[in-house]
């Protein structure tokens, strides 16, 4: 199992490669950002060992930086510091786990194994069909550079058709994944606000993305949208 380790404090990196190899992992070391970026472009790993604290570019702009570039290699990123909006913040840029210091080898060796068994799973921060980009975590919406601005149930249903691209959802399969158990199944609710997606992510654009499959439900087409 080979590893990389981007880390910039010297007697922390030392101790790492140490504490790594001691379990039987291969390991590279990063001194900081750029450098680890580069040696995760140029060479495939099982998992990387990212700190939080980098010079430059920190742990959260590397992270999103190799997610940007098709890099899904599992991460697990370090931090001295514990509070909530840290980890959520790393687990939104594209992270897999998040350990605080100071923390067990064991426990660091027994989860850098448990990613690798999960393998390099495309897992983006942002989700992309075509020209259509979503932001779960800023909850951003924009076709090309044009922001679009969503109601947050507009913007849970078409998260649901942009994680399904090309697939045919019903109103039945909308409704589970959008609306919660008081909605009344019988009501228009799903054709509603897909008229009102239509309205904001399709129309102004001059484009079709969201397509109606007559008698089975709606699908957003693999590109994104074709010119109406």
């Amino acid at each position: 199992m080979r590893v990389l380790v981007v880390e910039d404090d010297v007697k922390m990196s030392g101790l790492l490669k140490r504490g790594l190899a001691a379990d039987g992992l291969v390991v590279d070391l990063a001194r900081d950002g750029e450098l680890g970026l580069e040696m995760a472009r140029s060479s495939e790993y099982d998992a990387i060992v990212l700190d939080v604290m980098l010079p430059g570019r920190d742990g959260f702009e590397v992270c999103r930086a190799l997610r940007e570039d098709g890099v899904w290699a599992p991460v697990l990123m370090l931090t001295a510091r514990d509070s909530v909006d840290d980890r959520v913040r790393g687990l939104d840029t594209g992270a897999d786990d998040y350990l605080t210091k100071p923390f067990s080898f064991v426990e660091l060796g027994a989860r850098l194994r448990a990613l690798a068994r999960r393998g390099p799973i495309e897992r983006p921060a942002t989700i992309t069909v075509g020209d259509l980009h979503l932001d779960p975590a800023t909850r951003g919406v924009r076709r090309g550079d044009v922001e679009i601005e969503l109601s947050p149930k507009e913007f849970a249903l078409l998260e649901t058709f942009m994680r399904r691209p090309g697939r045919v959802l019903d109103r039945y399969a909308l409704l589970e994944h959008a609306w919660d158990y008081g909605y009344e199944r019988r009501s228009n609710v799903v054709e509603v606000y897909v008229r009102y997606l239509r309205e904001k992510v399709d129309r102004p654009f001059g484009v079709t993305s969201i397509e109606t499959v007559r008698g089975a439900g709606y699908r957003l087409r693999r590109d994104g949208g074709a010119v109406a």
